[in-house]
C-alpha cells in the first residue's frame, strides 16, 4: 500500500491504493471466481458498496505479436498507434483482481457487461510502457439487481491518455425485472455491413483478451448462465464496430456503447453507422438490437 488517492470532483471517495509487482495471471483468477460461485463454498455475503482499494500496476508493455493477432480477431488494420479498445485488453488483469477481491459486492462469474465508455485523450504508439490503476465505482440499484462502474485508467510518462468505464451488472433474487413493451422497439437503421459469426469469435476473442468466461466460449458453459448457447463478447463487438470507422475516426474522442440483447454464436449482424458518428448492431433477421454507440 503506498498511500491514498481520489477526492476530485465527480471521482470516488479516498482509496487506499495497492501497487502490484506485475499484472495478475487471469486463469488463477477465473479458478478463483468459479470457485467462489460454488453453493456452500464461496462467499455468501455481498459488501455494500465498491471495494475501499485501488488496483496499480507499472511498466506494462505491448507484445507486438499479441498486438498483431488482436487486430485480426477483431478487424483492425496493423498501425502503429493502439486501437482505441486494446488497452481495455492490456489493463483487464488487473480490472479482474479487483473483480475478484472478497469486497466487491458481487462474484465473477455471471456478471453482465452492460455498457462500456472510453476516452482516447491522444494516439499512443505500441512502442511504449503504461501505468494502470483500476477502481469501482457507483454501486447502484437496478431492476434486475445492482450495478457498478470499473475504471481502469491507462498514463505513459505520468500523462493519462487513456480512460475506460466498464458497467457491471449483477443479478440477484428478489429484484423486481421490468420489461418493455416489444411495440416500443423502433425499427433498425439501414444496414451498411452484414457480418457472419461463428463460435470461433468466442474462442479466439477469450484468447487475445483473456476472458475466458464460459458464457463465450463453451455450449454447457453459456446454458449454466441461462444462455441457450455461447454468446460474443461485449467488448469484442465493440472493437469490431470501431474497426469498421476506423479510418475516419479523430485522433482523441470518446465512444460509448449500451450492450443489449447478447449476440449468439453462430447468428449474422447487420452493422449500421451514420456520420456524427452513431453506429449500432442488430440482428440481422429479427432486426432486435445487439449494441448502440456513439462517437463523440
Amino acid at each position: 500500500m503506498t498511500g491514498r488517492s481520489g477526492g476530485h470532483d465527480g471521482e470516488p471517495p479516498a482509496q487506499a491504493r495497492v501497487v502490484l509487482p506485475g499484472l495478475p495471471r487471469p486463469g488463477a483468477l477465473y479458478r478463483r471466481a468459479l470457485r467462489d460461485a460454488v453453493p456452500g463454498i464461496g462467499r455468501s455475503r455481498r459488501p455494500d458498496a465498491a471495494p475501499p482499494v485501488e488496483l496499480a500496476v507499472a511498466g506494462v508493455t505491448v507484445d507486438r505479436a499479441h498486438l498483431a493477432e488482436y487486430d485480426r480477431v477483431c478487424g483492425f488494420r496493423l498501425a502503429d498507434a493502439l486501437p482505441a479498445t486494446y488497452p481495455h485488453v492490456l489493463g483487464f488483469p488487473l480490472a479482474l483482481r479487483l473483480m475478484t477481491l472478497p469486497e466487491f459486492p458481487f462474484p465473477l462469474a455471471g456478471v453482465v457487461h452492460v455498457g462500456n465508455r472510453i476516452t482516447v485523450r491522444r494516439p499512443v504508439p505500441a512502442d511504449v510502457p503504461w501505468d494502470f490503476v483500476a477502481h469501482a465505482e457507483h454501486l447502484r440499484p437496478h431492476a434486475r439487481g445492482r450495478q457498478i462502474d470499473v475504471v481502469l485508467v491507462g498514463s505513459v510518462d505520468g500523462e493519462e491518455v487513456w480512460r475506460g468505464v466498464s458497467t457491471y451488472l449483477g443479478r440477484e433474487r428478489g429484484a423486481g425485472v421490468t420489461g418493455r413493451d416489444p411495440g416500443e422497439r423502433p425499427a433498425p437503421p439501414a444496414a451498411t455491413a452484414h457480418w457472419r459469426l461463428t463460435p470461433r469469435v468466442g474462442t479466439d476473442y477469450a484468447r487475445v483478451s483473456g476472458d475466458h468466461n464460459p458464457i463465450h466460449t463453451s455450449r454447457l458453459g453459456a446454458r449454466l448462465f441461462g444462455f441457450p448457447r455461447p454468446i460474443a463478447h461485449g467488448m469484442w463487438s465493440k472493437a469490431r464496430c470501431l474497426a469498421a470507422l476506423e479510418s475516419r475516426l479523430p485522433e482523441a474522442y470518446t465512444v460509448e456503447v449500451g450492450f443489449k440483447l447478447p449476440v449468439p454464436l453462430p447468428s449474422t449482424v447487420a452493422f449500421s453507422a451514420v456520420p456524427g458518428w452513431d453506429f449500432a448492431l442488430h440482428d440481422a433477421r429479427t432486426g432486435r438490437p445487439h449494441l448502440v454507440g456513439t462517437v463523440r
